[in-house]
């Protein structure tokens, strides 16, 4: 297929012109002779990045509320500001351009801090969802909240919580991918109540970020048993292991957040990569293909596990394999060969297998053929915080430990996050301006190692016919963008030191 060059309608207003670019951008994107039908397509995967609010994030961490956020359900962080939500499942019908893309995580904000341990400001942000239908969008979201004075706590499901603003976007087309950069956002009437009365209704909100992988075919509804986070694995798996012997399991474990944005930020400049079958889910890292024993009687647990995870950047290079996970008495450890040093890539730094982290462990009791323990509070070893290069004291919070394991052949390990395909870093849209907010959402990839190509389409006002190389995705920017905005989308890392103790 050739490139389609843009073009202007000698005499046409700029509505003909922008009618005139979706009609054929449209039809570059499906195979010659080919009719579009009013079919609906599958979203499966994805990652939605809003920060909610910058400015009530500053105050829960300030010297007044003097609180904290924490991550829940696989959310991760993302550039200065943002929170990546993932594992977009929904629908999206290219005719009529309706889409919808439920995400999972979440994110809880706490602060003010009272005598009897609670908190005044708890509010819990998660499962946002976005919904666009005849050019109208909305981001809905559970919300948990404790209004302000009373105390009173209120929870409601899939709120309407923030209106988006979709002036200039054509979401009409096809592909394999739909991404919207930089789209701005204001705060409902309900979502200002659920908000526990902190702002009111039309109050702007940060822009939102998200990208989806688009498949054929209507999503199934029909019930199915949850994938497997290792499905070579469930191959081999053909019948039960032997009683007190397993051979299917996995552990995740993100290290640590703010390490991970130091390692990727304007300090270290660096990045991390995985090899031997270690998968990324965003916020964490996963080890599979993990092996070993059982005691239900003694509550005892041993496994190992493969995969192996290596940090680099300026002064930096630590790395960890040989997993292994040990429960005895309800605490849990997990160990890792530690290699430090320009060495390791060359086979020259031996490893020394290190307890790095502990986690509560309580009950080992299987449900339905799994052991599962979910998002375990870790703290750092005193030997951990030395492979650390004393960045990190003994007892310091270390990202939760999950651990699933397969006691029989029917159980299925938990899926890992599904982040979906990132944009493309080198945008070929024909309209410069659009430029900035691709690239903006193209740089907020899962890692900094992961990468992916989409073609974007521009189709904000008095945009053209935008230059395509096979018509091979569907993404969506806005012409009308900022460099602040841009910026804050692409999310450089503002640590200035090293990571601080506090997440």
């Amino acid at each position: 297929m050739l490139p389609f060059r843009p073009v202007r309608a000698a005499g046409a207003g700029r509505a003909s012109a922008l009618a005139l670019a979706t009609a054929l951008t449209a039809a570059l994107l499906l195979p010659a002779g080919t009719a579009r039908a009013a079919d609906s397509r599958t979203v499966s995967g994805g990652r939605l990045d809003w920060g909610i609010k910058s400015s009530f994030q500053s105050y829960v961490t300030g010297p007044i509320a003097q609180g904290s956020w924490a991550l829940q359900g696989g959310a991760a962080t993302v550039g200065g500001s943002a929170f990546r939500f993932h594992s977009a499942k929904g629908s999206y019908v290219p005719d009529s351009g309706a889409f919808e893309a439920a995400f999972s995580g979440g994110v809880r904000f706490t602060g003010h801090k009272k005598s009897d341990g609670g908190y005044e400001l708890d509010l819990t942000i998660s499962r946002p969802t976005v919904r666009i239908s005849g050019g109208k969008g909305t981001l809905y979201a559970d919300m948990v909240s404790k209004a302000k004075g009373s105390g009173k706590v209120t929870s409601a499901a899939q709120v309407p919580l923030a209106a988006l603003n979709l002036s200039g976007v054509n979401m009409r087309g096809g592909g394999t991918a739909v991404a919207l950069a930089d789209i701005p956002a204001t705060l409902t009437s309900q979502g200002a109540q659920a908000f526990a009365g902190y702002y009111t209704a039309g109050t702007a909100l940060d822009p939102v970020n998200l990208s989806a992988d688009v498949q054929p075919g209507a999503p199934d509804t029909t019930p199915s048993a949850t994938p497997s986070g290792d499905p070579a694995k469930d191959e081999k798996r053909e019948k039960d292991a032997p009683k007190g012997e397993f051979t299917d399991a996995a552990v995740d474990w993100g290290v640590r957040r703010t390490f991970r944005e130091y390692v990727t930020g304007p300090i270290a400049q660096g990045r991390w990569q995985l090899a031997d079958g270690a998968q990324d889910g965003g916020a964490l890292f996963r080890f599979p293909q993990g092996k070993g024993s059982y005691d239900e009687d003694k509550g005892a647990l041993d496994a190992s596990f493969a995969g192996s995870l290596r940090f680099t950047g300026k002064h930096l290079d630590l790395s960890f394999s040989e997993v292994k996970v040990a429960v005895r008495d309800g605490k849990g450890t997990l160990s890792a060969a530690v290699s430090e040093g320009k060495g390791v890539a060359d086979g020259k730094s031996e490893p020394k297998s290190v307890p790095l982290a502990t986690f509560e462990a309580k009950s080992l009791k299987p449900k339905d053929g799994l052991i599962a323990i979910s998002e375990a509070p870790a703290k750092l070893t005193a030997e951990g915080a030395k492979a650390f290069g004393s960045m990190y004291q003994e007892g310091a919070d270390m990202d939760p430990v999950s651990l699933s394991v397969a006691l029989d052949a029917k159980a299925k390990l938990p899926p890992l996050p599904d982040l979906g395909h990132a944009p493309s870093a080198t945008p070929t849209a024909a309209d410069a301006s659009a430029t900035p907010a691709a690239a903006a959402a193209a740089s907020s990839s899962s890692s900094p190692s992961s990468s992916s190509s989409v073609v974007p389409i521009a189709a904000g006002a008095g945009a053209l016919v935008v230059l395509l190389a096979a018509g091979t995705a569907f993404t969506v920017v806005r012409k009308r963008r900022t460099a602040a905005a841009a910026g804050a989308a692409a999310g450089a890392g503002t640590e200035d030191s090293a990571p601080p103790a506090k997440d």
